[in-house]
């Protein structure tokens, strides 16, 4: 059974940061010396790092669950939680990172090479730090929020600077390991090849990586034989060799259309056809293949591709091919250009930017998007009346108000940020930061409050007048 492994789905899960603390300082003699409770710590994050050691994608393969530590909750005296421990992932070096719907997120090439996957959540803020002058005992703390959680692809693309491609059985596999140190499997049969095979090669003071992929057929790009899952691991290849077997006894095959066959399907794949090209006529030390690549030979160089002859079992032209890919790969590298110095880019804000947006549904709801909105409903404790007026303050003070009143948002309006709906009432800024017993708001302490099932009654009355009538017997008029 093979144990390669080049494309698998990883459920990834970032910590979740810990809740803040709500304390308050007590001594003898001093029963109430001011908020102490601590933050909550930041969970921890996944990232994907590139790594020489590691060749396969097999790991993920037996564990496709990944999960970052959880921050810890803040405590009293002022103590802060501990931060949740990230989990680092170790991927082979070439690896694509895709989401579920196929967008590519990162494309992981040379070591260190390093991408947070999905970032941990934010620890709430204890009551020392949301004290200040208009609310100096917050009874109220911030709770930590969720980590980012995804499902992604990572599909592994060798890196390798010469590529072998073939038909089935043509000696490719034989090649690789007459040239280097690689071990395939080799068998007489077609197929034998069912992984992509690297080996390291030296010629002289070139070292370069080869890559035998499995046998190509026609159809390979559209899915047909092998090819459609392995041919991904010749697009970073510098040089494509087409290795030609000389000796095939299959009728209608021949090298010149062999290479025809295999040049259609590299363009039917896309993306190939700039790469340069190297002809291997290989088994010649079977005297009628021999006879054959001397025939073939004018016909191929006609097409200004250097031609090699070899016989990978009986190591003839092995030398000379081996220089020759190691000038083609050295001249491939030498005209590509000098990798530039990583950049900070730097994205700030528009000065026009409020930094959330107010649209309104169909049902009638304002919907409120925005990174610091939706962070700031995350992170407060419905149960807690001060933490939602608090939560109400600092809405107010970025302008949500003045923009739903704007957007034709009336008293009693809904309103979602999130997960979250409540029915709009406006702040009064001589109100904002009302002090009052701790954990409780003034604004909330009246006697008609309207209960949660009362608002969600009449919720469920505004969309019945709304909504459209079910049959005609309904449209007419009542004849009285």
């Amino acid at each position: 059974m093979s144990s390669f492994v080049d494309r698998v789905v990883l459920h990834v899960q970032a910590g979740t940061g810990g809740h803040g603390c709500v304390s308050i300082h007590r001594e003898k003699f001093k029963p109430f010396g001011g908020p102490d409770g601590g933050n909550g710590g930041h969970g921890g994050d996944v990232v994907l790092e590139v790594d020489p050691n590691v060749h396969t994608l097999l790991d993920f393969h037996f564990h496709p669950h990944a999960k970052a530590g959880n921050g810890k909750g803040g405590q009293g005296s002022n103590r802060n939680g501990a931060f949740g421990k990230s989990l680092h992932l170790k991927v082979p070096d070439g690896t694509v990172v895709q989401s579920a719907d196929g967008e590519v997120i990162a494309d992981l090439t040379g070591v260190g090479t390093s991408i947070v996957l999905a970032r941990g959540g934010r620890g709430g803020r204890g009551n020392a730090a949301l004290a200040n002058a208009a609310r100096k005992a917050p009874g109220f703390a911030e709770l930590g929020e969720e980590g980012e959680a995804l499902d992604a692809v990572l599909e592994l693309k060798s890196v390798a600077d010469v590529g072998l491609v073939g038909f089935p059985s043509a000696g490719k596999s034989s090649l690789i390991a007459a040239l280097s140190a690689a071990r395939p499997k080799i068998a007489d049969y077609p197929f034998t090849t069912l992984v992509p095979n690297l080996g390291v090669v030296s010629a002289g003071e070139t070292t370069f990586t080869i890559a035998d992929v499995p046998g190509l057929i026609p159809g390979a790009a559209h899915g047909k034989g092998l090819g459609l899952e392995f041919l991904r691991h010749i697009e970073r290849c510098a040089v494509l060799a087409h290795v030609v077997d000389c000796a095939t006894l299959e009728p209608g095959r021949d090298p010149l259309s062999d290479i025809d066959a295999l040049e259609h399907e590299l363009a039917e794949y896309g993306g190939l056809t700039d790469r340069p090209r190297i002809v291997v006529l290989n088994k010649i030390d079977v005297p009628e293949a021999a006879e054959l690549a001397e025939l073939v030979r004018a016909d191929v160089e006609t097409r200004g591709w250097p031609v090699y002859e070899v016989s990978a079992v009986a190591r003839k032209g092995l030398s000379t091919l081996t220089y020759a890919l190691a000038a083609a790969v050295t001249a491939h590298r030498e005209s590509q250009p000098r990798p530039e110095p990583t950049r900070i880019v730097l994205r700030p804000q528009g000065v026009d930017d409020s930094g959330f947006e107010i649209k309104e549904t169909k049902d009638g709801v304002f919907h409120i998007t925005g990174a610091k909105p939706e962070r700031w409903v995350r992170q407060t404790d419905f149960s807690n009346d001060e933490a939602v007026g608090y939560l109400a303050d600092r809405l107010a003070k970025i302008g949500a108000e003045t923009a739903l009143a704007k957007a034709g948002a009336t008293p009693g309006c809904l309103v979602r940020i999130g997960a979250v709906e409540f029915e709009w009432e406006p702040t009064d800024p001589a109100t904002i930061a009302m002090s009052g017993p701790r954990g409780t708001d003034p604004r909330f302490e009246t006697d008609n409050r309207v209960s949660a099932a009362d608002r969600l009654a009449a919720r469920k009355a505004r969309r019945a007048t709304t909504e459209e009538p079910d049959s005609e017997d309904d449209a007419e008029e009542d004849p009285s």
